[in-house]
């Protein structure tokens, strides 16, 4: 019995439907890091972004907006859920590729399978009306965890290493950009010579990006252990707005919101080339 359930989990987790479920997933996260990247490109030029937050939040408030706002924040959530639930099947029973059953992958499956609850669990709060579930400030969120580890016997420990553990993988994460490792996820043989070009510089450009952030967020994790103040922890939002103190001024954050809108990009190919 044992055997033949775990069968028909298994074929459950290879139907079209989570198969499908997962490519809603990347379609939705490329819209709010499309969103996003827009949001810190008025950043950059001196709009203020219009009074909008650059991270989630923000990029749900853009959404909430638009004509059909609540329908396309439904999708959005229930597309996030299918996502989450694609990584659950990848921690049950391994990913795609000769290596995915590793333990240390499974793992990172399992990581990302909370990640995406808690993420979509926020995003259909907020389009349900809970207007301070998925648009609250990921600032705010990061400094008052920031200062209840403070709190705790060695937080100053904690803190600094999580930093510094964010800032590994921020490098991590833009180096295996440059490297385009991110190709043996993909379906390269359905993909035409065209299409691997277009991919290849959306996924160098966005993963580069998106490991700066990461990296730029891991440094004022160190910062606030080392001073003991968590308000120079700074969410996604904040993190974005100091690339525009940098010597090279507005036009570094321009850059580095040009790169989370690739991201963006390279989510929608994702969706539609990615091994599920």
């Amino acid at each position: 019995m044992a055997l033949r359930g775990r069968g028909q989990a298994r074929r459950v987790a290879d139907s079209t439907a989570v198969k499908a479920a997962a490519r809603a997933g990347f379609a939705a996260r490329g819209l709010i890091y499309v969103l996003v990247g827009v949001i810190a490109l008025q950043i950059a030029f001196g709009e203020g972004g219009g009074g909008k937050q650059a991270d989630r939040g923000g990029a749900l408030s853009e959404l909430a907006q638009k004509p059909f706002g609540s329908v396309v924040l439904w999708a959005v959530g229930l597309a996030l859920a299918g996502m989450a639930l694609w990584r659950l099947s990848e921690a049950a029973f391994g990913q795609a590729g000769p290596d995915g059953g590793k333990p240390s992958k499974r793992a990172m499956a399992a990581a990302r399978f909370v990640f995406y609850v808690f993420v979509s669990y926020s995003v259909l709060s907020y389009a349900a009306g809970d207007k301070g579930s998925g648009s609250g400030s990921t600032d705010k969120r990061t400094e008052d965890v920031t200062a209840m580890v403070l709190k705790w016997p060695g937080g100053q420990w904690i803190v600094g290493l999580a930093g510094a553990a964010v800032v590994g993988a921020g490098l991590w994460i833009a180096a295996r950009a440059v490297k385009k490792k991110f190709r043996k996820h993909l379906r390269t043989e359905a993909m035409s010579q065209k299409a691997q070009r277009f991919t290849d510089f959306f996924g160098v450009a966005g993963g580069s990006a998106r490991g700066a952030l990461f990296a730029g967020a891991g440094v004022f994790a160190i910062v606030a252990a080392v001073h003991h103040q968590p308000g120079k922890a700074k969410g996604m939002d904040d993190t974005l707005r100091s690339f525009a103190d940098l010597p090279a001024g507005p036009w570094l954050l321009a850059v580095i919101a040009l790169g989370l809108a690739a991201f963006g990009v390279f989510s929608w190919c994702n969706a539609r080339w990615r091994k599920v």
